[in-house]
């Protein structure tokens, strides 16, 4: 197995650790993203794609991430000793999504991204540079909806859908006699409609219910 192709993404922030984000392609047919290359005390190392590590609220059965001081669902206060700890007793807050399991693999893919990460500092120097990295932290806003054409090949544009109804019940205007109190008891069904349904002599509403 061979590493066929390395992408990498250069951060421009001075005194941070991070320093690339990367991608590794094996044989041609299969790709790892998110590797990142860290700044060490003794050089550059490439860290694997992994992901925060969570635990379930014993009150609502949330997840949270495992630094959370409080559930995210119910607020109750969470308690510190839920965090896994590593073979040097250290708190466990992240797992590798993709990993080496021998010593050398890592070694190769340490030497080849290194050497990669290298080449594109040098490169990055020239002023039409241009980064190969696949970004796929989009905004919302980049993604565009496509024109639609209509029968004659004219643009077609959608109104804005008018909303009737929510959640928190019935929201559709009503005008034309007194406001509907909450507080009353509840009449019959029958009664209700024919409440509802009888509209203002002008105005808003008029002629839509036939008259009864």
């Amino acid at each position: 197995m061979e590493i066929t192709e390395v992408r990498i993404k250069l951060m421009d922030e001075p005194g941070e650790r991070l320093k690339a984000f990367c991608s590794i392609t094996f044989d041609n047919c299969f790709v790892v993203r998110d590797l990142k290359i860290i700044e060490g005390t003794s050089g550059p190392f490439v860290a694997m794609p992994s992901r925060k590590l969570t635990a379930h609220c014993p009150r609502c059965g949330m997840k949270n991430h495992l630094r959370a001081p409080f559930c995210n669902q119910c607020g109750s206060q969470l308690s510190n000793d839920r965090m896994p700890l590593d073979a040097d007793g250290r708190a466990k807050l992240y797992a590798d999504i993709a990993h080496p399991i021998n010593s050398a693999c890592r070694e190769m893919i340490q030497e080849v991204v290194i050497q990669e990460f290298l080449e594109e500092i040098e490169r990055a120097k020239h002023p039409d540079y241009v980064s190969r990295y696949d970004d796929f932290d989009m905004d919302f806003g980049d993604f565009k909806r496509p024109q639609q054409q209509g029968a004659n090949g004219d643009t077609r544009v959608d109104q804005a859908h008018q909303r009737r109804h929510s959640h928190l019940g019935n929201n559709r205007p009503q005008t034309g006699g007194p406001a509907r109190d909450r507080n009353a008891p509840p009449s019959s069904p029958a009664a209700a409609r024919n409440a509802y349904r009888e509209p203002p002599p002008t105005g808003f509403g008029a002629g839509i219910f036939p008259a009864e």
